[in-house]
C-alpha cells in the first residue's frame, strides 16, 4: 500500500484525523490491530460549545442544559449544555468520509518504520510493506513510533461506571452530574487519608443511568477495585442500588504526558501526541477541533518541491504544539500539580472557587481556549477568592514547583515573580 499519509490508530482521533486528510484531498492509508468499525466501549463527553461545526450536534447521542458540579456544600448549576457522543454514529460518520475518499486500511500491528529522503517505509507484524510521505501514530497513550521523554511521576484519571437501570433514581430527572465531591459515605479518616473521588452521573432517559465513580487525577492511579467499592458505597447511601446493568466502564489514562520531541519525523495525534487536557482529562473535543487545521498543514507541506517526511512533521508538530500552546500547557501542568496536593476538603474549596467564576473563564479553562493572559487570570482570580488556608496551600504549592510557572511566563527563576502573579 502506498498513500500520502498513513494513520496508525482507529480510535476518535486517528479517525477524526483520517477523515480530515481524505476531505483535504490526500491519499489515506490506515492500519490498525482491530477492524476500524469495531466499536469504542468508552463514553465520550463534551461541551456542546466546544464542538468544530453544527453537524456533530446531530452525532450526540444525549444533551443537558441541567448541569451541576456539588462542591464545598454546594450545589452549582453551571450554564452550559453537555453531550454525551453517540458512539456508532460518530464513527460512522468518519469512517464515511474515509470511505467517500477511497481510503484503505490494513488490520495489523506496525513494529518498524525506515525513512528514505522522499518516503517512509512501514514495516508491519506480518511482515506487510507500507510506504507514504507521511506517518502519523494515532496509537495512544502508549505509541508504536512517536518518542517522549521520560516522567517518574505519571498522573493518572482513573474511572470505574456502570449503565443500567437503578432501584431509584441517582439523578433528577434530565440532570447531568460533572461532579459530586460529597463523601457523607465515607469515615473521617477516609476522607483525610485517602485520594478523593468524586460521581459523574447521567440521565439517559427510560430510566436507564450512568454513574461513575472518578478519581480527577493521582499518582500512582486509584485502583479500579477501589472505586468500585466506592461507587456502590455511594450509591447505597443515596438509598439506590443497581437493579440491571448493560454496561461497566473502566478508564484509564495519563493526565500528564510529556510532549512528544517535536523534531521528530513520525507525527503523533491524540493521547500519541499527549493531547489529554490535563485540566479535565479530555481529548475527544480537541482532536476533532485540531484535525482540519492540521489536516490542511499537512497538505500544504505534501505540496511543497522536494518535500521530506520529516519536513512534513515538523510543519505537523508546529500545528500541534505552537509555542503559545506550549506555555498554556505549562499552565495546566502547574494547576495539575496543584490539584494533586490537595486534600478532599481543600479540593472542594478550590472546585467552589472554580465554579463561582463568570462561565467564560472556567468554560475556557476547561475547553482550553482562553489565552495565556487569560489563564494566569483565571487562577487569579481562583487564589484571590479561595478561602485563606488554601491561599496558603496554593502559595506553598507555588514555591514548591516554580518551573511550570516560568516556562509558561517566559521568565527567569524567581519566586518573587511567580508570587506577583497572585497578587
Amino acid at each position: 500500500m502506498k498513500a500520502d499519509v498513513l494513520v496508525i490508530g482507529a480510535g476518535p482521533a486517528g479517525l477524526a484525523l483520517a477523515a480530515a486528510l481524505c476531505d483535504a484531498g490526500l491519499c489515506v492509508g490506515g492500519v490498525a490491530p482491530t477492524d476500524p468499525t469495531t466499536p469504542w466501549s468508552n463514553t465520550y463527553g463534551i461541551w456542546e460549545d466546544e464542538l468544530p461545526s453544527p453537524e456533530y450536534t446531530a452525532l450526540l447521542g444525549h444533551r443537558w442544559s441541567d448541569c451541576t458540579s456539588y462542591v464545598g456544600g454546594q450545589a452549582l448549576r453551571l450554564e452550559r449544555v453537555y453531550g454525551l457522543f453517540d458512539n456508532a454514529r460518530l464513527q460512522e460518520h468518519l469512517l464515511e468520509r474515509c470511505l467517500r475518499a477511497g481510503m484503505r486500511w490494513r488490520r495489523g500491528s506496525a513494529r518498524l518504520v525506515e525513512f528514505t529522503a522522499r518516503r517512509a517505509e512501514i514495516t508491519l507484524e506480518d511482515g506487510g510493506l507500507m510506504q507514504a510521505q507521511l506517518v502519523v501514530d494515532a496509537s495512544g497513550h502508549t505509541p508504536v513510533f512517536v518518542r517522549r521523554p521520560l516522567s517518574s511521576e505519571i498522573a493518572y484519571q482513573a474511572a470505574y461506571g456502570v449503565v443500567g437501570a437503578f432501584t431509584r433514581p441517582p439523578v433528577r430527572p434530565g440532570q447531568l452530574v460533572l461532579m459530586d465531591y460529597r463523601s457523607d459515605h465515607l469515615t473521617a479518616k477516609e476522607r483525610r487519608t485517602e485520594p478523593p473521588t468524586f460521581l459523574y452521573a447521567m440521565d439517559l432517559g427510560n430510566d436507564r443511568y450512568f454513574v461513575e465513580e472518578t478519581s480527577l487525577a493521582h499518582v500512582p492511579a486509584v485502583p479500579f477495585a477501589l472505586l468500585k467499592t466506592r461507587l456502590h458505597r455511594r450509591l447505597a447511601h443515596m438509598g439506590c442500588a443497581v437493579a440491571e446493568a448493560e454496561h461497566e466502564e473502566y478508564c484509564l489514562f495519563p493526565m500528564n504526558m510529556p510532549v512528544p520531541y517535536l523534531d521528530q519525523p513520525v507525527l503523533g495525534y491524540g493521547g500519541a501526541a499527549s493531547m489529554v487536557h490535563p485540566a479535565s482529562g479530555y481529548q475527544v473535543g480537541a482532536a476533532l477541533r485540531l484535525a482540519a487545521p492540521l489536516a490542511q498543514t499537512i497538505a500544504h507541506a505534501l505540496a511543497a518541491p522536494n518535500a521530506s517526511p520529516s519536513a512534513v512533521a515538523r510543519a505537523g508538530w508546529k500545528t500541534l504544539w505552537p509555542q503559545e500552546r506550549l506555555r498554556k500547557h505549562q499552565l495546566y501542568l502547574f494547576g495539575l500539580r496543584t490539584l494533586l496536593s490537595l486534600n478532599e476538603a481543600q479540593l472542594q474549596q478550590f472546585f467552589a472557587a472554580f465554579f463561582h467564576l463568570p462561565v467564560r473563564y472556567w468554560g475556557g479553562y476547561l475547553s482550553n481556549t482562553l489565552t495565556t493572559a487569560e489563564i494566569i487570570q483565571t487562577m487569579a482570580y481562583v487564589f484571590m477568592t479561595a478561602p485563606m488556608p488554601l491561599r496558603l496551600v496554593l502559595i506553598r504549592e507555588a514555591l514548591r514547583h516554580p518551573d511550570f510557572l516560568l516556562h509558561a511566563v517566559g521568565v527567569q527563576s524567581s519566586h518573587s515573580k511567580i508570587l506577583h502573579i497572585f497578587r
